[in-house]
């Protein structure tokens, strides 16, 4: 996931990039009989210590390390990356680039690791940003450094297609989380815009109509157009998942579900699972009035150091029939999280002896 907590300071202010298990698990009480609650973790190669991650980055990060930190963390589903934030696979992929210098075949060697531990293997894709698609097409991306840059044109879904039927086909993979999926058109506020060339093109496809000119987008017309861009985007994502594999999960997370792009979307109904990123039940209960019947919530609990606070989370009843969640950056020497006295690693601890508990 993007490290949400900080681009909020950054880039958005005012806003914030399983084994089916026996009942004797602590967690099982507030879940169905059949299925045991969601425990995930990510170890994210997003980010860097300057905005994304440089290509390369973490590249000498065994699957095998990996998989037994989340398995002596006690998660039963491994969130990991199809192609981070920078743009490179984390799999061998003909599709996108392979990430510089990976050892193995990482994704697919740790969804092996994983199945054969009776865990869930999930990958991430980021929909907004891609550092490689910005340098390879700058005239199809606004181009900000670390930031949602890319509108969402036929020739980059075109890209996502067939770089998630590759994925979701070559690696075994249960599911992936989608992340920033926001058309990135006049997006933040701060920015300083010009309608690119793609985007009229795009008016003209979504409205059926030619592109009005500068002036006459105003916020009603931005916040419309850039939600038929969305929906879009959610319908040739989830055709290309399904039709590949009508099992494979997709898990959404934005840092923001209320942005007016969002606001009554399909994506929020149809998607399988969808991520509170929030530590607080306001947003909580905002999320249940807008998802589907079937979407399962998962609440992230790890990430934002002293932001969050894992234990009290994990005892409130609040949150006690939802998935449980963390991410944390990798130390850029061992490419495992950081053994500190950080927030993140208490809250880390936090995670790991609850999901230890029987």
């Amino acid at each position: 996931m993007c490290y949400r907590h900080f681009l909020a300071g950054i880039l958005l202010p005012g806003l914030i990039c399983c084994a089916q298990a026996g009942a004797e698990n602590t967690f099982t009480a507030a879940a169905s009989p059949q299925e045991e609650r969601i425990k995930a973790f990510c170890i994210d190669f997003n980010w860097g210590p300057e905005g994304f991650a440089k290509p390369g980055m973490c590249a000498g990060a065994s699957a095998k390390k990996h998989f037994e930190w989340y398995r002596d963390m006690g998660v039963n589903t491994i969130q990991t990356f199809c192609v981070s934030c920078p743009g490179y696979a984390w799999y061998n992929s003909d599709v996108a680039p392979v990430q510089p210098g990976m050892e193995g075949d990482f994704l697919k060697e740790l969804v092996e690791l994983g199945h054969g531990a009776g865990m869930r293997v999930m990958g991430y894709f980021c929909i907004g940003a891609n550092t490689y698609w910005n340098e390879k097409h700058p005239d199809l991306s606004h181009n900000f450094p670390s930031a949602i840059s890319i509108p969402f044109t036929l020739q980059y879904l075109d890209y996502l297609e067939r770089v998630i039927r590759e994925a979701v086909s070559k690696t075994g993979i249960d599911g992936f989380m989608i992340d920033w999926v926001y058309n990135a058109s006049h997006l933040y506020p701060d920015r300083k815009y010009t309608w690119l060339d793609c985007e009229k093109q795009m008016y003209t496809e979504l409205f059926n109509e030619a592109f009005p000119g500068d002036a006459a987008m105003d916020e009603g017309r931005i916040n419309a157009f850039n939600k038929r861009a969305t929906e879009r985007c959610w319908d040739r994502i989830r055709s290309a998942t399904k039709s590949t594999n009508p099992d494979c999960i997709l898990w959404l997370t934005c840092y923001d579900l209320q942005h007016p792009m969002l606001k009554g979307s399909r994506m929020l109904r149809e998607v399988d699972w969808i991520m509170n990123e929030h530590p607080d039940t306001e947003k909580l209960a905002n999320l249940r009035a807008v998802i589907g019947p079937q979407t399962k919530i998962i609440q992230c609990i790890c990430g934002w150091g002293d932001q969050h606070n894992a234990e009290k989370i994990i005892n409130d009843p609040a949150f006690n029939a939802l998935g449980l969640y963390g991410f944390a950056r990798p130390d850029l020497t061992t490419t495992l999280p950081p053994d500190d006295d950080s927030g993140n690693a208490r809250n880390i601890a936090a995670m790991r002896k609850a999901f230890n508990l029987r």
